[in-house]
């Protein structure tokens, strides 16, 4: 899975991903599942809201990887 990403048009962190999903912008979202529980949670009820299929990582740095960063990522977006 760790390079699922990869190639993919994609928008990193909390903020960018959240504006995304609000604005329709956003067709599947990615969740590191070890990311603090303050910012996961509105993220992941704000997908569910917009149904928006989430994904699960188990590590930020996973994650990180898998969109081809070297530091980790708390959600991740894949745009339309």
């Amino acid at each position: 899975m760790e390079n699922d990403l990869k190639g993919k048009r994609l928008l990193i962190g909390i903020k960018q991903s959240t504006e995304a999903v609000n604005q329709g912008k956003a067709k599947e979202a990615y969740v590191a599942q070890d990311a603090a529980a303050f910012i996961r949670e509105p993220f992941e009820t704000l997908c569910k809201e917009k149904q928006l299929p989430i994904h699960y990582f188990d590590t930020k740095q996973q994650l990180g990887r898998a969109c081809g960063i070297d530091v980790g990522a708390t959600c991740v977006v894949v745009l339309i």
